[in-house]
């Protein structure tokens, strides 16, 4: 029998493809073809069926399924250790918003997005959600890098660099919108910001459009206790109830954060089909509190896992998101048994996937998927002994181990190197974006 031709064929020593559930698979090979997998077979198999134009052997790796950061704000890497050790309100108001409202730009957000791509690129990020101001510059970044994004607009009551009220955003976002309709790795979705900093009548428009377009909808929500309480206090409704009666509850919504949440909250989160996207270093450092995962879980309501900006978290390292998220819920349930090493990585990748609405394409290693592929050495001392793959990604810090990162089957890294971004020269202009803010005083 011929063998096919293929562009890439990847041997590794474990491969944990997500899906099947609880799976791990010794000396497998992945098969490539024009960006997707074709085939997940036995070594010796895969040496029969198929001739690659370009074979990676791993023998001392894991492979898994890219990494998905399902909420972030890229460009804030640059203000990276800028504001630390102060509550969310404090954060924001007094320190956050006043340093945007001098520093974002294009420039700004364009360099800060490719320094955000970098790092997660390095700890094995493939695609990465994003709701930040100047979304045009973080889709070219991407474009640039060869990552997949899924951008929402950011949508506010109040005047910003990019726009001047929320129809203005609304607007500026539907052309962006249009403008990327028929990309395969940038989709775009709405943004507004919060509850407390949108009002109903723009949110009641982004619900009728985001159904008429089948566009995701991101909102951070019941972030913070005090977040609930003043709503209450001001309407007698909880922000979620608020949103539900808007409209804006559906499979297309993701509500991050979601550390203030009753038992009335989480059925409503599950009746909608709502998902959560939980961020549990960024929540842990701003004190905002912990999200109910478990809780979450046994509701049936679908968590995917973030990092936030690195502003609030201060790394970008999914990797790292996933041992904390796993020991954080365990303590929380106070269950041992709550987030097991495969349901961890599930949140980072399958979840992610099902949250972004493209669970069809990404998310897990399948015939017909994009080839967005993470490979993690384990040859090092801290990696022995191996007596279980999964393990090992989700309560060791590992993420300096990640040796190559695939997206679409176009290789990202290679041996720990960028292979679309030019480190050095990223590394200096961050390292002058920094110069400035810090003369400035602000």
């Amino acid at each position: 029998m011929s063998r096919q031709i293929i562009d890439l064929l990847i041997t590794a020593r474990w491969t944990i493809p997500v899906i099947p559930e609880n799976t791990v698979l010794e000396d497998c090979a992945l098969a490539v073809n024009q960006g997707k997998i074709i085939g997940v077979v036995p070594q010796s198999e895969a040496e029969k069926r198929y001739q690659a134009k370009e074979q990676v052997v791993l023998d001392n790796h894991i492979l898994i399924p890219g990494l998905i950061n399902a909420h972030g704000h890229a460009a804030m890497s640059l203000f990276k250790g800028y504001a630390d050790d102060y509550p969310l309100q404090t954060w924001l108001e007094e320190h956050i918003w006043p340093a945007e409202g001098k520093w974002v730009s294009p420039e700004f957000v364009q360099d800060g997005s490719e320094l955000a791509i970098a790092e997660m690129i390095r700890s094995g990020t493939t695609c990465f959600a994003d709701m930040y101001f100047f979304p045009e510059e973080t889709a070219k970044a991407a474009l640039n890098t060869g990552m997949r994004c899924q951008l929402y607009f950011p949508i506010l009551d109040f005047p910003s660099a990019w726009a001047q009220d929320a129809n203005d955003y609304i607007n500026k976002g539907l052309a962006l919108h249009d403008n990327y309709r028929s990309n395969e790795s940038i989709t775009i979705g709405f943004g507004p910001h919060a509850p407390y900093t949108v009002s109903d009548e723009p949110l009641k428009r982004i619900a009728v459009l985001a159904e008429e377009l089948q566009a995701p909808i991101q909102i951070h929500l019941h972030e913070t206790t005090k977040e609930v309480n003043d709503a209450v206090a001001e309407s007698g409704l909880r922000p979620i109830d608020r949103l539900n009666q808007l409209g804006l509850l559906s499979p297309l919504t993701q509500c991050v954060h979601m550390t203030e949440a009753n038992n009335s909250d989480i059925e409503l989160l599950s009746t909608t089909g709502a998902h959560v996207i939980h961020c549990p270093e960024s929540n842990l450092k701003l004190a905002s509190g912990f999200c109910p995962v478990k809780k979450l879980q046994d509701a049936g309501v679908n968590v995917a896992l973030g990092t936030d900006g690195a502003a609030s978290n201060n790394d970008l390292d999914l990797l790292g998101e996933m041992r904390t998220a796993s020991l954080l819920a365990k303590g929380v349930s106070q269950d041992a048994s709550t987030l097991n090493a495969h349901q961890t990585l599930a949140l980072a990748t399958i979840n992610g996937a099902k949250a972004l609405g493209q669970e069809d394409k990404i998310g897990s290693l399948e015939i017909g998927k994009a080839a967005d592929i993470t490979a993690i050495s384990i040859d090092s001392l801290e990696a022995t002994p191996l007596f279980n793959p999964a393990s090992y990604l989700a309560y060791s810090q590992c993420s300096h181990q990640v040796s190559h990162v695939w997206t679409n089957g176009k290789i990202l890294l290679k041996d720990r190197q960028l292979q679309t971004i030019d480190e050095q020269a990223l590394r200096e202009k961050a390292q002058t974006w920094a110069k400035r803010i810090k003369a400035s005083g602000t």
